[in-house]
């Protein structure tokens, strides 16, 4: 698979009242088109910062961010960002929310709501579209962000814990609707979690990041024998317990 993005000596130093912090240090990896990368590592390591830096919302302190062999200089359409909440407007209709990018980008056209109502309809939510968030159980609420995300046609997905704020029943089937998704729609992407058996099951990588400053300790390849591997099926597999307990150490986690 090409190169989709590189990560290249990033570094991110940011000023508080304490005084200088060093937030992460000497970043690097690649991620590969069709990737599902998993970013782990102990809290206040940097992970959230090294996505708003890949994003283009923050700029590094040293190093660089390539999209496709471009260095990003600030935020793309072509990168798409979820973050744990969903941040639907609890104002406006379903139809409405996911058509919102496209009303920032002024790019609603037939053609678009076609599309928004394809999204709707293959994902299940075409029914609730004239419904409010409110309406919605949080696992609706989740596709809908998403399909918020993708009818922009971004080539790559950030996601930012984007499942810790459900209970753990629908976060499992969430991973399952959210990885069958991006797999349909053929979209890279890179998932930050604190939750081990979530980066594993849902990554074909785990990337481990160091405490802070953080950098990158370890990069586990993942790979399972079940025929047709989904989140789920992931976590039955025998070399799930394996990767689980390898992720465990290299975290070394203390309870």
């Amino acid at each position: 698979m090409p190169e989709k993005l590189r990560i290249d000596h990033v570094g991110m130093k940011y000023q508080s009242l304490n005084g200088e912090i060093n937030a992460l240090e000497d970043v690097n990896f690649v991620v590969l088109e069709g990737d599902f990368i998993s970013i782990v590592g102990p809290s206040g390591c940097g992970k959230s910062t090294l996505l708003s830096i890949i994003s283009g919302l923050l700029s590094p302190s040293s190093g660089s961010i390539y999209l496709n062999g471009k260095k990003v200089t600030g935020t793309s359409r072509k990168i798409g960002y979820m973050l744990q909440k969903d941040h639907l407007f609890e104002w406006r209709s379903i139809m409405q929310n996911v058509l919102l990018g496209l009303e920032i980008q002024k790019a609603v056209t037939p053609e678009a709501k076609e599309k928004a109502e394809l999204l709707l309809k293959t994902y299940g939510l075409y029914e609730f579209r004239h419904k409010y968030p409110s309406q919605l159980s949080g696992g609706m609420r989740q596709r809908a962000a998403l399909i918020r995300t993708l009818i922009t046609d971004p080539e790559i997905l950030l996601l930012d814990e984007a499942f810790s704020a459900l209970d753990y029943q629908t976060r499992l089937a969430v991973n399952e609707d959210i990885y069958a998704i991006l797999k349909k729609e053929h979209k890279t992407a890179i998932l930050v979690t604190h939750d081990i058996a979530e980066a594993i099951s849902m990554g074909n990588k785990v990337i481990i990041l160091t405490k802070r400053p953080g950098t990158v300790k370890n990069i586990y390849p993942l790979s399972f024998t079940c025929a047709e591997c989904t989140p789920l099926k992931s976590r039955e597999a025998p070399e799930f317990r394996h990767y689980f307990q390898k992720v465990w150490k290299e975290l070394d986690i203390h309870v």
